[in-house]
């Protein structure tokens, strides 16, 4: 039984953009085979690099493998971005195979918010380290700059003394 996402729900599927080299196969109908990278992923659909583009409108068999297992679904390649960039939907996903690639969508998510939240946290304790800093530096400066008005007023005061 194929499990193909609801798309009348006027919101986008979540996307993940593959940083990790993600080979992809693509199978035709006549049993001939061309190969790509996934470059973005989302349980509609996503964007393969391949060599030259395909015919928009082209049925295949896609298959890539996950964290979560091997995902083969029946794919249409849209109209290509450039040279080397071509979006697909999937018009045909088996139950088991969109419940790993969901799987694998959801791993890469929770790890991005992850990586988020460290990085906000490290950014929150940066900046109150380096607050106090500042205002060390600044009353140090200040005291420094004081003993030298100090100084300086003294050596003025004296040295008239010694003119009169």
């Amino acid at each position: 039984m194929n499990g193909l996402p609801q798309t009348h729900t006027g919101q986008r599927a979540p996307r993940i953009h593959l940083v990790d080299l993600t080979p992809a196969v693509l199978r035709f109908q006549n049993g001939q085979r061309t190969s790509g990278q996934l470059q973005v992923l989302s349980l509609t659909g996503g964007l393969l690099s391949l060599s030259t583009p395909l015919h928009q409108g082209s049925q295949v068999k896609l298959l890539f493998l996950t964290g979560a297992g091997p995902v083969l679904g029946g794919a249409e390649m849209l109209t290509p971005v450039n040279h080397t960039l071509q979006p697909f939907r999937f018009v045909s996903l088996p139950v088991d195979d969109r419940r790993r690639l969901g799987t694998a969508i959801q791993t890469s998510l929770d790890k991005t918010a992850a990586q988020d939240r460290w990085i906000a946290k490290l950014r929150a304790a940066s900046s109150q380290v380096s607050a106090p800093r500042r205002t060390v530096f600044k009353v140090v400066l200040g005291a420094v700059g004081l003993v030298a008005l100090s100084i300086a007023s003294a050596m003025f005061l004296s040295y008239f003394r010694l003119l009169k």
